[in-house]
């Protein structure tokens, strides 16, 4: 029997958003906090350029942690520039291994040069396990 392919599009969500770079990190925990996300996505400022991240740790170390204001930082400052990005139709197994090999817990999912979602650990989990279930159900 064959195991049915889970990509990345399948379970991927829409828990970021994407700012500018000059956006301040205040700003940036306002959206974060106001729509539950862990992290927002930096805008490419052109075709040349590479998609970066702000994650709540990010903010924790480079902010709190050195005692500076967040309406004086921008979100460019403290990024993690280039991410690590996925294909929408990776199969979760490869992702899981890819986030395993970089210690990542989460990735964009990168389509025609845009952002089109995350996938996460939790993401892959809790998929994983729906299919486990549905198969069991249908044995």
């Amino acid at each position: 029997m064959s195991r049915k392919i889970i990509s990345c599009r399948d379970v991927m969500n829409q828990r970021f958003d994407i700012v500018d770079g000059l956006t301040t990190v205040s700003e940036a925990l306002r959206i974060m906090m106001e729509n539950n996300y862990k992290k927002v996505i930096i805008k490419k400022r052109d075709i040349h350029d590479e998609w970066g991240q702000v994650l709540l740790s990010d903010i924790a170390k480079h902010v709190i942690a050195k005692d500076r204001s967040p309406e004086r930082v921008n979100c460019y400052e403290i990024m993690a520039k280039p991410i690590v990005a996925v294909r929408p139709e990776m199969d979760i197994k490869y992702c899981a291994r890819l986030f395993n090999s970089f210690g990542l817990s989460s990735a964009p999912v990168i389509e025609n040069q845009e952002v089109i979602g995350v996938v996460s650990y939790n993401d892959i989990v809790l998929s994983w396990l729906d299919y486990l279930e549905s198969t069991a159900n249908e044995a």
